[in-house]
């Protein structure tokens, strides 16, 4: 078991060495994202409200 969770932690230190190559790119991402994904929400929350439904 301890060598799996050494092998995580290795893994996990890796990824972290990946992030300044990356920059502001995947916080770019995630934020258009979420973006698109609220505005698809609030769009289908005005069609139920106008629908009559709450």
């Amino acid at each position: 078991m301890n060598e799996f969770l050494t092998a995580l932690g290795d893994f996990f230190e890796w990824t972290f060495t990946i992030l300044p190559v990356l920059n502001n790119g995947p916080n770019v991402f995630f934020i258009l994202v979420i973006t698109g994904y609220f505005f698809y929400w609030m769009g289908q929350m005005r069609k139920h409200q106008r629908a009559g439904e709450r």
